[in-house]
């Protein structure tokens, strides 16, 4: 076998692997300091488009002016007892799921799969259950709003299947500050 020697060219990655590995390529374009998040928009074995979390366009981002944390109360229940959820969100960043739905046309929406490096959050969640996709895959979950986005899927029966045991490529991935 010719060529370089440190790829493999005996056994392709499965198609799930190969449009992961592509998300989270696309998430080392964040400059979030807190959470780099990929995603990519499929049809078939079709890519349409990629994104990640960041600023707006042309406007600093949570490097350059810092992040902008709001604070939000979640009432929960669990197992028969209510219990406050503290949560904290930067608002400043446009998550990559939401800018994915930006940036690509809903035609293309229809019937497609998006894959993210991470559980979409409630609000992006909601956006993709609008968007005409069909499936979500993801890898790393997101405990914070898992539980309601689960239902959602369920109710808006769309397919939402976590990837455990993905493994992302070297230099991709990030340590998350929740």
């Amino acid at each position: 076998m010719s060529g370089n020697p440190g790829i493999n060219l005996s056994r392709k990655k499965d198609w799930d692997t190969y449009f992961m590995d592509i998300a989270y390529m696309a998430s080392t374009r964040s400059q979030c300091p807190r959470r780099h998040v990929g995603a990519v928009l499929v049809q078939g074995k079709k890519l349409l488009g990629s994104a990640y979390n960041g600023a707006p366009m042309g406007v600093p981002d949570c490097y350059e002016a810092g992040c902008m944390l709001v604070e939000e109360y979640e009432l929960q229940v669990i197992d028969g007892q209510e219990t406050m959820l503290k949560k904290q969100r930067c608002i400043r960043t446009i998550h990559a799921e939401q800018n994915l739905l930006l940036f690509t046309d809903r035609n293309d929406r229809v019937g497609s799969t998006v894959y993210v490096t991470d559980q979409p959050c409630w609000t992006c969640a909601n956006m993709l259950a609008n968007s005409g996709i069909i499936e979500i895959v993801y890898h790393r979950a997101y405990p914070k709003d898992e539980g309601k986005v689960v239902a959602l899927m369920e109710a808006r029966g769309i397919v939402f299947r976590q990837i455990a045991q993905y493994a992302p490529p070297e230099n991709t991935l990030m340590e998350v500050v929740n």
